[in-house]
């Protein structure tokens, strides 16, 4: 069967190697991608992201992309968010004023403080599965181990696209959003061993899927 193609888009927010070569590993081809020209050629889309928001959303209108990512949200074509490229699908974020991509309703906030709680939220944790029918998931039981690295944390207004949450301290947070053809994750699947490797496989195979039902 041929790979699906994934264009991975490079905004200058962060090192995408790892991230790239995840999804590789999963079977697909990958091509790094610096302007919307050609988005909608692609099976799939990937955001990845690391830093703050208001620079990302920057680099993004910058670039072009902030109305291609939207069409092609609204065409169904299979999108994953990881890290910053889930907080920027929100319309607004405490850590910056620039607005965001508004495809999802909602806010970024940052943790609140409380005693012996450390912030950044960075290291491994477990995911309490909200949505366990979501393709993300096959194959992932529920208390599985992944790695976070933020500070703010995304509040939906629509309870129903939280797909998995994780504790931080007494703070219940979004640690994956789903909806439709939109999947992310807040924490990063390239840096969660082998359960980060299944959910990028189980992402390729969602978009595999995808392509076979039109």
């Amino acid at each position: 069967m041929k790979a699906v193609r994934l264009a991975v888009i490079d905004y200058d927010a962060g090192n995408l190697h790892s991230a790239c070569k995840g999804l590789e590993r999963a079977g697909a081809e990958v091509q790094l991608v610096t302007e919307p020209a050609g988005l909608e050629t692609f099976d799939g889309i990937v955001l990845p992201g690391d830093g703050a928001f208001d620079p990302a959303m920057q680099q993004l209108r910058e670039r072009g992309f902030v109305e291609p990512i939207r069409e092609a949200v609204q065409r169904q074509q299979p999108f994953l968010g990881i890290c910053l490229g889930l907080q920027v699908l929100f319309e607004s974020s405490e850590e910056g004023n620039e607005p965001g991509l508004g495809i999802v309703p909602g806010r970024v906030q940052r943790f609140q403080p409380e005693p012996g709680l450390r912030i950044p939220h960075m290291g491994w944790n477990q995911l309490h599965l909200t949505q366990p029918q979501s393709p993300l998931w096959a194959g992932i039981p529920d208390q599985a181990w992944v790695y976070f690295v933020h500070s703010y944390h995304a509040v939906p207004h629509d309870p129903s696209w939280v797909a998995a949450t994780t504790q931080h301290g007494s703070q219940t947070c979004v640690a994956a959003i789903a909806q439709g053809a939109v999947l992310a994750t807040q924490f990063h699947p390239e840096k969660s061993g082998p359960v980060g490797l299944k959910i990028l496989q189980n992402f390729v195979d969602f978009v595999a899927g995808s392509l076979a039902r039109t």
